[in-house]
């Protein structure tokens, strides 16, 4: 199952994506530059995430390597809220391309161990995701940090293997 993860810059991406496939959560990530690569074994699924640079010079790349999978993952940093603007921007944009149609949408809000943080609902509608059509899109917050509903992430990829 391939799975693409995108999202603004010091969202979490790599730090996820470090927990998920068995590694340690470390606080000094270095940004990702182009791309990572990560399987991740759970049962008989194993999950191929691309984890992509979030910085603006890498945002153009998204869409190419997210048509053909079978999830999206947009991850937030829930306690950022100067950058929410941005993050719903570049969203939207990935999400109106047509070659992205039907792909299923994971919104995680990253870092709910913080205590100024949104809401599940308010990241719902501070990223107007309810306007996001063609596609099954759901939301959950996370902590890579503290390994918060990881499962839940888990399980909602896998009910995509299979399609």
């Amino acid at each position: 199952m391939d799975v693409t993860m995108i999202g603004l810059q010091n969202a979490g991406k790599t730090s996820l994506l470090r927990v998920l496939s068995g590694g340690e959560f470390t606080i000094d990530s270095i940004p990702t530059v182009g791309f990572n690569m990560k399987r991740v074994q759970r049962g008989h699924v194993t999950l191929k995430c691309w984890d992509l640079g979030g910085q603006p010079r890498f945002r153009p790349m998204w869409e190419r390597y997210c048509r053909g999978v079978n999830a999206i993952v947009f991850i937030v940093d829930i306690a950022d809220q100067d950058l929410l603007p941005m993050a719903k921007e570049e969203l939207h944009s990935l999400m109106s391309q047509p070659s992205l149609e039907g792909i299923p949408l994971l919104v995680l809000g990253n870092k709910s161990d913080l205590h100024i943080k949104l809401s599940v609902d308010e990241l719902i509608d501070a990223l107007d995701l309810k306007s996001i059509g063609h596609r099954e899109v759901s939301c959950y917050g996370i902590s890579a940090k503290e390994e918060t509903n990881l499962d839940a992430v888990i399980q909602w990829l896998m009910k995509w293997a299979n399609r």
